[in-house]
């Protein structure tokens, strides 16, 4: 179609030459004309074939999920690899441990007011739920400063554009019927020209939006960043035990570890961001595990995925808390993150595409289950006395526990 657009429009272009040649002669001069007009239209046609074509090969391509790492494992989630165990011995499951029934008792949530000013899977923390929260944030963020990351805040609001090559898609028209993953926010403005804005599902996307189009130095890299932000998620899970309390919610709050670096320094940079996490949760003093996680699990973008499971008695089962994913050089191509090489003497291109990593640091609810399913305790009678929480977290801790609810250890 290129080269048929090409063809046409070097005739477009001899036209002035054919008018030239007819001199005088009228009925000569109309025809050209009529048919300057007639491959106008034709040219113009064409290209807008072109453009929509375009448009749907670049679709196409976004799609393409990355490589996958040798060492991966292939097939669904049960083919997980369990790397490490973490932690005292589990509790057994007990139903007496559900979170949602030890913060009623404790009043450290509101679900019901949720749902009533906005809906399912939308909550409230209050009391020592909300200073919880707090702790944690800024105990997970103590550790990412102490390993050298930058704190940033990130915006909740992210062009459709940028989360889509991060590898994340704001609409999912393959599911039936097409479901939206992400909010989407109205524009009170008319026009093509504003763009698509939606509320990012994870901090990873406006921090690798922040080095968007630009060349890093090598004095830069790597990069390391550890942003606060809300995830939200449209789609808060199915119906059932993942949807209950605060396992699977439409908003949190999230910290998030991220990586820029050249690509021979990604994959050890990936088992720092493995230990880092781990130091987290072992402070924390709940068991949790470490999986190298299957080939239908790590999305478009990784190449390879670590996910850790922490043991939440109430549920009965291991609940993902975390996950770090190495995604090689799939979001700096879309994103057009590159960077000067160390040595430019080696091979390759003088602008190399760099590699990014994300992790997370904290991903609130779900440590929040982990920390009362496992500190909470009983009295002889079986009435829940207080919640044992890590020390840790004490030095995080603002205002103290009035209800002397809390006990450290």
């Amino acid at each position: 179609m290129s080269e048929t657009i090409s063809a046409k429009r070097h005739a477009r272009s001899l036209m002035g030459e054919r008018i030239r040649k007819s001199g005088t002669d009228a009925e000569a001069k109309q025809a050209v004309l009529n048919d300057a007009k007639a491959l106008k239209a034709e040219i113009a046609v064409l290209e807008d074939q072109l453009e929509e074509l375009d448009s749907q090969l670049f679709t196409l391509a976004l799609a393409i999920p990355n490589d996958t790492h040798p060492d991966v494992p292939i097939g669904p989630e049960s083919e997980s690899v369990i790397l490490s165990t973490h932690g005292p011995d589990p509790l057994p499951a007990s139903s007496v441990r559900d979170h949602v029934s030890i913060c009623r008792t404790l009043n450290l949530l509101d679900i019901e007011a949720g749902a009533t000013v906005t809906g399912s899977s939308w909550y409230y923390l209050i009391n020592e739920g909300a200073l919880l929260e707090q702790a944690l944030i800024n105990y997970a963020l103590s550790i990412a400063l102490k390993h050298g990351f930058t704190p940033v805040t990130t915006p909740d609001v992210v062009r459709a554009d940028i989360a889509s090559r991060c590898g994340f898609q704001p609409r999912d028209h393959n599911s039936d019927p097409p479901t939206s993953q992400m909010y989407h926010l109205a524009s009170s403005h008319t026009g093509s020209h504003h763009p698509e804005l939606v509320l990012a599902g994870t901090a990873e996307i406006p921090l690798a939006g922040m080095f968007a189009n630009k060349i890093l130095q090598p004095d830069d890299l790597p990069r390391k960043l550890v942003g606060l932000g809300r995830a939200f998620r449209a789609e808060a899970g199915a119906r059932g035990t993942d949807t209950r309390g605060l396992y699977r919610v439409h908003q949190f709050t999230k910290l998030e570890l991220f990586v820029a670096c050249e690509a021979r320094a990604s994959e050890a940079i990936m088992e720092q961001l493995r230990q880092l996490q781990i130091e987290i949760f072992e402070g924390l003093g709940f068991p949790f595990r470490v999986l190298d996680m299957p080939t239908e699990e790590l999305g478009a973008s990784a190449y390879r995925k670590y996910d850790i499971e922490a043991w939440m008695p109430g549920r009965g089962s291991w609940g993902e808390i975390s996950s770090t994913s190495n995604c090689t050089d799939y979001q700096a191509r879309r994103l057009h993150i590159r960077h000067r090489p160390l040595i430019s003497a080696e091979p390759g291109p003088s602008l190399p595409f760099a590699h990014t990593l994300n992790g997370t640091a904290a991903a609130i609810p779900r440590l929040i289950i982990a920390l009362l399913e496992n500190g909470a305790e009983f009295g002889l009678e079986g009435s829940l006395r207080r919640i044992n929480l890590p020390i840790a977290l004490q030095p995080f801790w603002i205002g103290g526990s009035k209800r002397e609810l809390i006990q450290w250890v």
